[in-house]
């Protein structure tokens, strides 16, 4: 049991749709072999879940949830197979129970979250993969994040398809409404990062690449192609990085200014998104 790591856990739960203790359990049972694993899952009654397990989850319901003091925030998504269980309200009210433990809890980690004790003995974990019997379809704990700040705002778009979670710098019961603005900002833009300086690298390598392509297509100097790239950089900064994009309500400011025009010192510090699919 001891040399069961929690990479194959995690690849065997990912197979099988079954609990991660169960996982822990079988790979221990079977040596680490797989095969066996599953053979062992089968024998306790998981077949269901191993049909399961190769179909596609890409609906659900997502879901966020701030503290009481609004300083910390959470998401999670259950996805299930179909729109149909998606909209049920048992499967919308099953993923905000997640939810409230999480918030309560706060883990590090999904694997974490997965473990919390759900309702006595079960775990998460556990309640998720008697779903998928009770249900008749694939269904996941498929993604948690947390936020953590001096204020933090969510926003769960439509029919709960994606939440997002803005933290602000600073907290006052009259900047909640802003950091809502913002959130809603987030679903409706769909930003990769918070600034310039959030940007991955890679990111930036790529774009500077096709901008310096473009201009050379477009006969350019060829000692001018890094410069005209890094021109086209700042626009794909202002397009595609939350505290630079122009604000949804008011396009002549951007999110930034939006932000500063209500205290000077406001600003995101971070955010989460979390969508379907």
């Amino acid at each position: 049991m001891s040399n069961v790591s929690p990479a194959d856990v995690k690849k065997l739960r990912d197979i099988t749709g079954a609990g991660m203790m169960d996982c822990k359990a079988a790979l221990g049972e079977s040596g680490g072999d797989f095969d066996k694993a599953i053979e062992y899952l089968r024998k306790k009654g998981q077949k269901l879940s191993i049909k399961r397990a190769d179909r596609d989850a890409k609906e659900g319901a997502v879901i966020a949830l701030v503290s009481a003091d609004k300083t910390q925030g959470i998401i999670v998504r259950l996805s299930s197979e179909t729109d149909f269980v998606a909209k049920n309200q048992d499967f919308i009210d099953l993923t905000t129970s997640f939810a409230k433990l999480a918030l309560e809890h706060m883990p590090a980690t999904l694997e974490d979250l997965l473990q919390i004790p759900y309702n006595g003995g079960v775990t998460i974990a556990d309640k998720v993969s008697e779903q998928v019997a009770v249900i008749g379809e694939k269904i996941e704990l498929a993604q948690y994040e947390f936020l953590k700040a001096p204020m933090v705002a969510p926003y769960i778009h439509m029919g709960n398809k994606a939440a997002v979670l803005v933290g602000l710098s600073k907290a006052n019961d009259s900047y909640y409404e802003a950091g809502r603005d913002v959130a809603m900002q987030v679903a409706a833009m769909k930003p990769i990062a918070l600034d310039e300086h959030s940007v991955d690298s890679s990111i930036i390598e790529k774009e500077i690449e096709i901008g310096m392509e473009l201009a050379r297509k477009e006969g350019k100097p060829e000692n001018m192609l890094e410069n005209i790239a890094k021109g086209k950089l700042r626009k794909f900064f202002e397009t595609n990085t939350l505290i630079n994009q122009s604000f949804v309500k008011d396009n002549k400011k951007t999110i930034q200014q939006f932000l500063h025009d209500i205290d000077k010192d406001l600003t995101v510090t971070a955010f989460r998104h979390v969508t379907l699919g």
